[in-house]
């Protein structure tokens, strides 16, 4: 069983015992204390939050439990039901919410689940708020309220509709063009939300040669969600044995984008914000951001387009934050989240599919042909799972100083830039493990790099 309290919510496997797993105590605990965080803040009235949850087993009984328990919190609740994480987040903006949580535990296994916060931009809430927040959970400082002002609950079931017609008014969504390219597509949504999402998204841009797979929201995902090469076969040999020219793979949330490419390789994930970001800068100049963990190939294409890369610490909000600070056009992160602020700040799989379709169908080149357009590097992702006795500072800072004859970054865990490529490790928000991934120019040396690594962190733990 796990638990894991972090600036950005609450994540853990359903069953056990309570502090150790996502029970419903839990559950109820961090609910309650982000409705009185919210309301320290929001004074002059009564709060609404926005509620949309993926498809998870556990989903409708952890729904269940935050919807009753904000409205015994005092707060109106706008309840989305089955949604996708982005279409929660532009629900929060056209719904004048106050905030918004999701429930989804993203790229997770199906026996876990979590609550992602939401400020009133529909945005992740920031580290200070985040920090604030897990102040109140410790203290159980909030109040439940008296019966005359519990808070009243409304579902609305348009939300998916509202998301997909923003996208389709954004002037780089060319749905002339993607009709008139007649695609052959495929998608595997892995039994969660993405089915309901993208078939509307697909039928509005014309593409009506589309094979679903894993299109019912059951919950019961077919194969491990997390979109990486490895987890994908089943699409990948569909593709092989017939005539698709592009696949797309989204997870439970629908906030990460695989592309498969024709001959049923992997376009790679890292290499999706890569594509859109030179679809986009082709026709709006302006600045881009990746963070620190995410490849080296969009800041040479922001280079060849003349325009500025800036790294940012991991995570969605910080890549929000330097996406603000330096008025960047179009961002991410590589995992295959595309953040387009022209639509939202927020990954999003269903436009990084509208715009990527628009790339396609204005070159008219195929999948292999647009990867081709970018340098070839190659990132190794490896990870140690974290136990009780490691002092996962005193390794950190310990590798820091042993390779500190290279140009070593801090501001996220730590990454050391090599003459060859770079390594960054970096403890995750998600699961118990320090990641650890390295990019080289060839594969045997990007895996060189990991390795090297995490011999180092093995010998320090000795």
């Amino acid at each position: 069983m796990a638990l894991i309290k972090s600036i950005s919510g609450i994540r853990g496997t359903i069953g056990g015992s309570v502090g150790n797993a996502l029970t419903p105590i839990d559950i109820v605990k961090f609910a309650s204390a982000f409705v009185a965080f919210l309301q320290k803040r929001i004074t002059d009235h009564r709060l609404t939050i926005v509620v949309g949850r993926d498809a998870r087993i556990s989903g409708e009984r952890v729904n269940q439990l935050v919807c009753s328990t904000l409205q015994f919190m005092g707060a109106d609740v706008i309840d989305l039901g089955l949604s996708t994480t982005p279409t929660v987040e532009m629900a929060v903006i056209k719904q004048h919410a106050d905030a918004g949580i999701i429930i989804t535990a993203s790229h997770n296994p199906m026996q876990w689940n979590a609550l992602k916060l939401l400020n009133s931009k529909g945005e992740f809430i920031s580290k200070a708020e985040g920090n604030e927040l897990l102040e109140i959970v410790d203290k159980q400082d909030f109040n439940f309220s008296e019966i005359e002002n519990l808070g009243k609950y409304t579902s609305y079931g348009n939300a998916i509709k509202d998301h997909v017609d923003a996208i389709m008014e954004l002037s780089l969504v060319d749905a002339q063009a993607i009709r008139n390219a007649n695609l052959s597509v495929i998608v595997d949504c892995v039994n969660s939300t993405g089915g309901i999402a993208l078939k509307p998204l697909f039928e509005r841009m014309g593409v009506t040669d589309v094979k679903f797979l894993y299109d019912e929201p059951t919950g019961i995902f077919p194969h491990n969600p997390e979109p990486i090469p490895e987890h994908l076969s089943a699409i990948s040999n569909e593709m092989k044995r017939h005539n698709y020219d592009v696949g797309f793979v989204v997870d439970p949330d629908v906030d990460r984008l695989a592309i498969v490419k024709e001959d049923g390789e992997m376009f790679v994930e890292e290499y999706t914000l890569v594509a859109v970001a030179d679809y986009i800068l082709q026709h709006q100049k302006g600045n881009t951001v990746s963070n620190l963990s995410s490849s080296r190939a969009l800041r040479d294409v922001s280079r060849q387009h003349g325009v500025e890369y800036n790294a940012s610490a991991v995570g969605e909000v910080n890549v929000v934050e330097m996406m603000k600070a330096t008025n960047a056009v179009i961002g991410g992160e590589g995992n295959g989240g595309v953040i387009y602020p022209e639509l939202h700040y927020g990954r999003d799989a269903l436009v990084g599919i509208a715009l990527f379709l628009s790339f396609m169908a204005r070159c008219g080149k195929s999948c292999s042909e647009i990867r081709s357009r970018y340098p070839a590097y190659f990132i190794s992702k490896n990870k140690i799972e974290l136990q009780p006795a490691m002092n996962v500072k005193s390794i950190l800072d310990t590798i820091a100083e042993n390779y500190k004859q290279y140009e070593v970054n801090r501001i996220d865990g730590v990454k050391i830039d090599f003459d060859n490529g770079w390594v960054h490790l970096r403890t995750s928000n998600t699961e118990p493990i320090i990641r650890i991934y390295a990019e080289a120019g060839t594969e045997v040396q990007a895996e060189h790099l990991a390795k090297k690594i995490m011999m180092d962190i093995r010998e320090i733990v000795k």
